[in-house]
């Protein structure tokens, strides 16, 4: 079980463990020893999210999403096994955290009276600079 917030939590069945050998340090202790966490979580299917979370989830994940609707996570920064699936569930949990947070609704306003008069004096002073660009006239 993994707790997101007070409201929200993951069950166990949507969250799936596998684990491989990691690459980077450790010597030769990497080269026996699985240390590498790969963690995926059934977001689609996730009955403790609502459609719209799961949308702003599908954004954030990018292309950790997969095409079956899961998101997968891959930590292998730790030498540790249980350190590695910690960071994975974390990283999950932040993600569905940042995912709940609905976007501010932007409130269209309308242009100063000021800003619209430097902006038509600044397109009269170019059109002035443009049109003396011309050929010059002979005056003979």
């Amino acid at each position: 079980m993994l707790r997101i917030t007070d409201h929200i939590t993951i069950a166990d069945w949507e969250l799936t463990e596998s684990f491989s050998r990691s690459s980077g340090p450790g010597g030769q202790n990497v080269n026996k020893v699985e240390t590498a966490v790969e963690l995926r979580f059934e977001a689609e299917r996730s009955p403790h999210l609502s459609p719209a979370v799961k949308a702003r989830l599908k954004r954030l994940a990018g292309r950790r999403w997969t095409l079956e609707g899961a998101i997968v996570i891959r930590a292998e920064e730790t030498r540790s096994q249980i350190r590695n699936r910690e960071l994975a569930r974390e990283r999950l949990a932040e993600m569905i955290r940042a995912a709940l947070v609905a976007p501010k609704r932007r409130i269209a306003t309308k242009p100063t009276l000021g800003s619209q008069r430097r902006r038509l004096q600044a397109k009269a002073i170019r059109g002035e600079v443009k049109s003396a660009r011309g050929r010059v006239a002979e005056d003979e």
